[in-house]
Parts: C-alpha cells; structure tokens; sequence
C-alpha cells in the first residue's frame, strides 16, 4: 500500500485517536491528533481554550493547525468532531488525503465518553440530547467529506482497523485507475 495521508473524521468517541495510532504503526506512518498539537502549542487544554476564547476561537486554531498537517506527507491525522465545520477544513481534508468517517451511533457514543470532562460541548444537564443535536448537524458535513466511511459501532478496534486497511487497499486501487 503506498503512502499517503489518512485523514480520520467523526464524531468524539467514534475512535479516531485510539484507531488513529494504531493505523499509523501499522502502515508505518507518523501520527497526529489535532486536538493534541492544539492543547501542546497553547499549553492549554481545549476546555479551558473553549472557556478563554469561545469555540470560535477553538475553531480557528484548528483550522490553522488542520491547515498546516494536511500539507504534511504520509501521516494519519485524528481531527476533532468539529472540525468538518468548517469549509476550509472540509477541502484541505478532501484534497490533501484520503478521508475515513469512522461512523457510530448517538447510544454507543454516550457508552464510551460519558465519563469524560474533556468534552467541552457535552457539559450541559442532557449530554446525550445534545450530541444527537450536534450529531443532525454533523452528518452530512461527515458523509460529503468522506472518501470512505467505516461504522465502528459494533466492532472491534481490531475489527474496525482490518476494515479500514481493506477500504483503504480499495480506494487506492479504484483512484489509480
């Protein structure tokens, strides 16, 4: 499989990170987490960045960082679920790599970040209520962007990874032709 840029969308708790990093190793590509280069150039956490600047001010760090590792070489970049948002993302993401939507369900979601106080969005009194909210808005911005959409819901990371390899091996045999 040649190398090229694998770039990871979805909403929080879907598995970009954990996926992500293990897609890296395996392909032998280095591997980025937007989020985290955000958090380590700031020395902020993105809650508190959310808290000093409003997520517009989140959103245009993030572009600016999704900007910049887009035009990297062979890496895999977990973005954060928001980053579709924006039209700019959206295109560098398209063309600048091959875009995986790892899908999965509002109720599978919950099951995996309830616990988590590093989700800004979801700090409200319905957490669950308000991720369909943003998922209605999401979904169709995930589904134009993606070249290749993996439902991670029921499976395995394991799983989940084979049949991003597959995909992956797929596409890049349908573009070469």
């Amino acid at each position: 499989m040649q190398n090229t840029n694998i770039f990871l969308i979805g909403p929080m708790g879907a598995g970009k990170t954990t996926m992500g990093r293990q897609l890296a190793k395996k392909l032998h590509l280095d591997f980025y987490d937007s989020d985290k280069v955000i958090e380590e150039r700031t020395g902020a956490t993105i809650p508190l960045i959310f808290e000093l600047e409003g997520e517009d001010g989140f959103r245009q760090r993030e572009q600016a960082v999704i900007d910049e590792l887009t035009q990297k070489q062979n890496l895999v970049l977990a973005t954060g679920g928001g980053a579709i948002l924006r039209e700019d993302n959206r295109q560098h993401l398209k063309t600048r790599g091959t875009v995986i939507y790892l899908h999965s369900d509002v109720a599978r979601l919950m099951e995996r970040i309830r616990h988590d106080k590093n989700r800004p969005l979801l700090q409200t009194p319905d957490p669950e209520a308000k991720l369909r909210e943003i998922m209605a808005q999401r979904e169709p911005l995930y589904r134009e962007t993606a070249h290749i959409t993996i439902n991670t819901g029921d499976v395995s990371i394991r799983a989940a990874i084979q049949a991003i390899l597959d995909r992956l091996k797929n596409h890049q045999q349908q573009t070469r032709t």
